[in-house]
């Protein structure tokens, strides 16, 4: 029995010992975390960010489509003459995605050549011989460009000058020209037998005066005045006949060369609309705007402009901002649209945008990004996250500054240019804010990882 006792008491001593010395570790040995957290600052309360000195840009991203300047449909009509019952497509001359130059025949609609020559001035009437106007002048320079002479015309007048280089030119590419009267000739046939007629008469009246003993002064004098009527009558009738330029025959193109964007038909198919897109003229690009977002842009804005089928990108400068709302699609109603006028139904503010350097061609139609630079501080200036800003009821913008300490200082501030989540601001004490100071930008909801080890938000 004594020994049972000692062994017991030796057991309950040694499990003393081992209760005490576990008490004893545990206050010596802590976790890493507990060893951090008893060591490091007491959680932050609020968020904060360092103050940045860089160029800030405020852009506003959007898309846009590229096109030509202008853009031209064709839309033949046959008026009067062999053929008028309906306008046919007799032949195809170019496709879709070819090249044009100035002279050449795009399609022919019942046996009629469609061609296109340079100008800026559209097609609103036929051009007969003694026509004038500035539509003239604009077929005299382009059939002079083309190699056919207009001499002894003067410009803007359809004389004898202008016959001749436009016969030339319908020769050149294979046809008659249309001619101003559509009675064969018989007009200017029935002036000239009246002029014959006239000048018989007097030479009948003067020999029957001679012969006859009596004064002839007034037949004769009649006589005269009959032949002078006939020979002006002649010549109105020979002034107006000759070729003349259809309406339906061309179209002009601002520039060359020109772009087949479109055939909308094929041979056999009678034209009830648009037969063929054209294009001419350097590539733009277009984009619509929101009402809220017109005010941010203005012409001379620069322009990155990117490509994201084919990798291409490019920098313009925004050209014009349209004054009212439009719909893409809607006509400009001069026989040939400024852009592609392509149907679309996006409405919106119309801007054009012009690039720096001529696109590749390849890229009409395309819809590309773009980033328009509403603004920038030009130099590099002191910026700060828009959370950062706050305003009281005094009116004064202010951000807040904390220290290492934790103490805080309210700076007053000017803002400018704001983008990307940034402001530019301009401290009104001098030396209140600096590059590197921290701001605070917020309240923190929760104590993050990287709060508990005294770091700072971004």
């Amino acid at each position: 029995m004594r020994r049972r006792r000692r062994w017991v008491v030796v057991v309950a001593a040694g499990a003393a010992l081992v209760a005490l010395g576990g008490l004893g570790a545990s206050l010596v040995i802590k976790s890493p975390a507990q060893a951090a957290a008893e060591a490091g600052p007491p959680p932050r309360d609020m968020l904060t960010a360092p103050v940045e000195y860089r160029v800030l840009v405020s852009s506003l991203i959007t898309r846009g489509q590229v096109v030509a300047g202008q853009t031209a449909r064709i839309a033949p009509q046959i008026s009067g003459g062999e053929g008028a019952s309906g306008a046919v497509i007799t032949k195809i001359a170019a496709q879709t995605g070819s090249e044009v130059k100035q002279g050449q025949v795009l399609l022919e609609v019942a046996g009629r050549p469609v061609f296109a020559l340079k100008g800026t001035v559209p097609v609103y009437r036929d051009l007969r011989p003694g026509a004038t106007g500035k539509d003239v002048a604009q077929l005299q320079k382009a059939l002079r460009e083309l190699g056919h002479g207009t001499e002894g015309d003067p410009e803007g007048s359809f004389g004898a000058g202008t016959k001749g280089a436009l016969t030339a030119f319908y020769a050149s590419i294979g046809y008659d020209p249309r001619p101003a009267q559509d009675d064969g000739g018989a007009a200017l046939d029935a002036a000239e037998a009246t002029v014959k007629g006239a000048e018989r008469a007097l030479e009948d009246t003067e020999d029957a005066g001679t012969h006859g003993g009596g004064s002839p002064d007034k037949a004769v004098g009649r006589a005269r005045e009959d032949l002078a009527d006939a020979r002006q009558a002649y010549a109105e009738a020979q002034a107006q006949s000759g070729p003349m330029l259809p309406a339906g025959e061309t179209v002009f193109l601002e520039g060359f060369p020109g772009r087949v964007g479109s055939v909308q038909g094929r041979v056999g198919d009678q034209v009830t609309g648009t037969a063929m897109v054209v294009s001419s003229g350097r590539l733009l690009v277009e984009t619509y705007i929101p009402e809220y977002q017109k005010g941010l842009l203005r012409p001379g804005q620069p322009v990155e402009i990117h490509s994201e089928l084919s990798g291409v990108t490019a920098t313009g400068k925004v050209t014009s901002v349209a004054d009212t709302m439009t719909t893409r699609g809607q006509s400009s109603g001069d026989g040939g649209d400024k852009g592609d006028g392509a149907v679309g139904g996006e409405s919106g503010y119309l801007v054009r945008i012009t690039p720096g350097e001529a696109l590749d061609p390849r890229l009409t139609g395309q819809d590309v990004r773009l980033t328009i630079e509403a603004a920038s501080t030009g130099d590099k200036a002191l910026v700060v996250p828009v959370t950062a800003i706050t305003s009281g009821a005094d009116g004064r913008t202010v951000v807040t500054v904390a220290d290492d300490g934790g103490r805080q200082r309210r700076v007053e501030v000017r803002p400018g240019t704001s983008g990307d989540g940034y402001v530019a601001v301009e401290p009104l004490g001098k030396g209140a804010l600096k590059a590197g100071d921290l701001v605070v930008t917020g309240v923190d909801a929760g104590r993050s990882p990287l709060d508990a080890a005294g770091g700072t938000a971004p």
